[in-house]
């Protein structure tokens, strides 16, 4: 299946074949085969994995963006940001989570609110993929 996968900081895929993508959408989390059906879905906060074709496994966080599933089967995946699993800091992703609820709680209007409900949801993906 070919796989495009870019982020504002980083091209991941581009043009690859690979075997599977498991990616979290709002809808649920799916795992994308050849074949699959025509699909236009929004991330949330989590783990893309993505099965090589030698069998190995490659898992990336993003913090949002759509995946894009065509009827020639090639995936397309665009983030708003994205990083390795590996290259996570849990200490600094708790510091986040930390730093967005004291954000939620001087929130003096809504868009305030807003962002910092974005940036606590963010944070805890973050933590639980640290």
């Amino acid at each position: 299946m070919n796989f495009t996968f870019a982020a504002a900081n980083k091209v991941f895929y581009s043009n690859s074949n690979v075997r599977q993508v498991d990616v979290p959408s709002f809808s649920g989390s799916f795992g994308i085969l050849p074949n699959h059906v025509p699909t236009l879905a929004i991330l949330k906060p989590g783990i893309i994995t993505v099965f090589e074709q030698d069998g190995t496994s490659k898992k990336i966080f993003v913090s949002s963006g759509a995946v894009t599933i065509n009827d020639d089967s090639s995936v397309q995946v665009l983030a708003e940001e994205a990083h390795p699993l590996e290259d996570i800091d849990s200490g600094a992703a708790r510091e986040a989570l930390s730093k967005a609820q004291s954000d939620l709680s001087k929130a003096t209007n809504d868009i305030e609110r807003a962002e910092a409900q974005i940036a606590i949801e963010v944070a805890e993906a973050l933590v639980q993929a640290a």
